[in-house]
C-alpha cells in the first residue's frame, strides 16, 4: 500500500479554491502512520513526508518537505525535499497561463542543483490538460532535463553534499560530491562572458588534482592554484561551447580535492 498525496488546489474554469489543511486528528494519522510502520507490508522501506497535520510541517517526517517550493539555500540536517512546479503559480494546468509563467530551463536546473547540493530531493511538477495530455512547453522543458542529466547526471543520482554547498567566492557554483569522496562536481549555474578562466575558491588541490568538463569530449583541462591558500583557477580557452553536448548549467569533475 502506498501513500498518496492530494494537492489542496481545485481547478475550475481557471479559478482557485484553497482548502485549509486540517489537523492530524482529523485523518487519525498517528493511527494510520502506526499501522503503516508495524504492519503493512511496505513496513521496513516505506518514507513519510511531514504531510499529515496542518501543525507537523517541517516539524515531523522522515522528510521535510515545509511549504511548496522549499528551498534552504543551505545544508540541513534533517532530509528534506524540493517540491516545486514548472508552472509558477500552480500545481494544476492553466490554460490562461502566459509563457512568462513557466520556469525556464535555466531556473528549472539552479533548483534542481542547489536542492541536491544542500541534501534535498527535487519534485518537479507538471500539470496535464483537460484531455490528460501533457502540454507542450511542459514536454519541452521534460526533454530537455533528460538530455541534461544524460550527460551531467553523475553529479546528481547517488551523489551527497560536499563540506562546500556554494562556491566561497563564486555564487554561480553549487558542489555535490560522489558517494566514495573520490570525486567533486562543480555545477556553474552561469558561464562568464569574455573570459578563459573559470575561478574556484573552494577546492583545496593536490599535486594529482585533474579537472574534467562533463559533455566534453577533450581530456583533463589545464588549471593552477589560485592566489591564497586554497582555490583553483581551471583554463576554458580551448572550450567552444556550442560544441558542448549540455546547453545550460555545466559541470566540472574535480578529482583527487580535498576540503
Amino acid at each position: 500500500m502506498g501513500l498518496v498525496h492530494i494537492d489542496s488546489y481545485l481547478l475550475f474554469e481557471s479559478i482557485y479554491i484553497e482548502f485549509i489543511e486540517p489537523r492530524d486528528t482529523y485523518w487519525d494519522s498517528t493511527g494510520f502512520l502506526a499501522w503503516l510502520y508495524n504492519d503493512s507490508p511496505v513496513k521496513d522501506t516505506v518514507v513519510v513526508n511531514d504531510r499529515w497535520g496542518s501543525e507537523l510541517l517541517c516539524k515531523h517526517g522522515d522528510f521535510y518537505t515545509c511549504l511548496d517550493r522549499y528551498n534552504p539555500g543551505i545544508l540541513i540536517e534533517h532530509k528534506w525535499e524540493n517540491c516545486f512546479t514548472i508552472d509558477k503559480s500552480s500545481w494544476a494546468y492553466r490554460p490562461i497561463a502566459n509563457i512568462e509563467d513557466y520556469m525556464t530551463i535555466e531556473e528549472v536546473l539552479k533548483q534542481i542543483v542547489t536542492t541536491i547540493s544542500t541534501g534535498g530531493n527535487a519534485l518537479i511538477n507538471v500539470g496535464p490538460n483537460m484531455h490528460g495530455k501533457i502540454p507542450p512547453i511542459f514536454q519541452e522543458r521534460l526533454r530537455q532535463m533528460g538530455s541534461w542529466l544524460k550527460v551531467n547526471g553523475e553529479g546528481i543520482y547517488g551523489s551527497i553534499p560536499w563540506k562546500y554547498q556554494n562556491d566561497t567566492i563564486n555564487s554561480d557554483v553549487w558542489y555535490t560530491s560522489s558517494n566514495d569522496g573520490r570525486f567533486v562536481y562543480a555545477f556553474l549555474l552561469l558561464w562568464p562572458k569574455n573570459t578563459t578562466e573559470i575561478i574556484l575558491g573552494a577546492p583545496l588541490s593536490s599535486s594529482s588534482t585533474a579537472v574534467r568538463l562533463l559533455g566534453s569530449s577533450g581530456d583533463s583541462l589545464s588549471w593552477h592554484i589560485a592566489s591564497g591558500t586554497r582555490g583553483i583557477v581551471i583554463d576554458v580557452s580551448k572550450i567552444k561551447l556550442h560544441l558542448l553536448q549540455s546547453e545550460w548549467t555545466w559541470v566540472f569533475k574535480l578529482e583527487n580535492i580535498t576540503a
